[in-house]
């Protein structure tokens, strides 16, 4: 998955750029997620309009929140700014 690809299942899922969205929710392997969310979380110019964050909750009925490993560091969701359009 390139990161257009990344970015546009992003936009599908979330209601507006700045929405966390669980990793889980790209259908990834945890291989693939944790390899691929890294590589954009090394560099630079892309990693700007990344934000990961750990939210180990979940709402009654929904599935578990998974954690993948991101260069070393757990995350649950992450969330996009709109400004990564204006390097695709």
């Amino acid at each position: 998955m390139d990161l257009r690809q990344v970015v546009e299942k992003y936009k599908g899922m979330a209601r507006g750029f700045g929405e966390p969205v669980p990793l889980a929710a790209f259908g990834l392997s945890r291989e693939e997620t944790e390899r691929i969310f890294s590589v954009f979380d090394e560099d630079y110019h892309i990693s700007r309009f990344f934000h990961f964050s750990l939210n180990p909750t979940t709402e009654p009925g929904g599935p578990p929140v998974v954690a993948y490993q991101i260069n070393g560091f757990p995350h649950t969701h992450v969330s996009l700014d709109a400004e990564i359009q204006s390097i695709l």
